[in-house]
């Protein structure tokens, strides 16, 4: 007889870190691998957040810890792993999810003006690379030390549809006629995670170290009737994703349900990119 497959999610001893766990699939990672059994630091810019997430998990009986890191700094990744090996031992789980991302706000259309390629901004775009790219490279290359020397690690970086095909713009244009943007920086970074995803899975070949890539589609956060009618067309599903739907596809990625899976990438949007 084989191992149940429910053994198989089992994160008992495992330590996860997630960066960007103040954020809004960031927190959803973070319970859903803690109630797998895994150990949790809590990695985001904002502290504080993170602290109000790593709370709330400690009395769910869950043991979280947060901590402040800067992703583009190398010494505040380097810090972070740090405290997770002193806080739980070892650093087993990897979730790159820290990343700059528009949101729309629709009583403020004027403000997305400068998302125009056009005018964009060489700082706004430089600002995004540190971000979205670099800051994946040195949350990576500080957590491969100790997943090295423990001989087994698994790295999951989040990536968008918006990575696998252009935007459509026309979702951001409003009734009154007042048009919105999706900024360069989004697509070209998140295509540049699924490249990136691909050259660390190869590199480790053989020190067991697994790196894959999770596609999201666009979750619901109280965006407005116009523009979630709009999206909601685009998909097979005919919906915006639900803020939990991620998260079995994050744990089957992190778990040993997908031990034979490596340099890919899971797309989870509702069908968006099937037609």
């Amino acid at each position: 007889m084989t191992e149940s497959i429910f053994k198989k999610f089992d994160l008992s001893g495992k330590t996860a870190i997630i960066t960007g766990a103040a954020g809004l699939l960031g927190k959803q990672f973070c319970l859903t691998l803690a109630q797998a059994g895994a150990n949790i630091v809590l990695a985001d810019l904002d502290k504080d957040l993170a602290a109000e997430t790593a709370s709330e998990l400690t009395l769910l009986g869950l043991n979280a810890l947060a901590v402040e890191v800067d992703v583009s700094n190398p010494d505040s990744t380097v810090a972070m792993v740090d405290n997770a090996l002193t806080a739980f031992g070892s650093v087993d789980i990897l979730v790159n999810s820290a990343a700059l991302d528009p949101k729309f706000d629709s009583s403020n259309a004027t403000a997305q003006d400068e998302n125009a390629f056009e005018t964009y901004s060489l700082d706004s775009w430089r600002q995004a690379l540190d971000v979205n790219l670099t800051g994946m490279f040195l949350a990576s290359q500080a957590a491969v030390v100790p997943m090295l020397k423990q001989g087994q690690g698994v790295i999951v970086n989040i990536c968008s549809m918006y990575g696998l095909v252009g935007p459509d713009q026309r979702l951001y244009k409003r009734p009154d006629g007042t048009r919105q943007f999706k900024p360069i920086y989004y697509s070209v970074t998140k295509a540049g995670v699924l490249g990136f995803t691909k050259y660390l899975a190869a590199y480790y070949a053989g020190k067991n170290i697994r790196v894959n890539a999770l596609t999201p589609g666009g979750v619901y956060n109280d965006h407005d009737e116009v523009f979630t009618a709009q999206y909601s067309t685009r998909t097979i599903l005919g919906r915006m994703a639900n803020l939990d739907e991620m998260n079995g596809a994050m744990l089957f990625l992190c778990s040993d349900a997908s031990s034979y899976m490596t340099g890919s990438n899971l797309v989870v949007d509702g069908g968006w990119t099937a037609w």
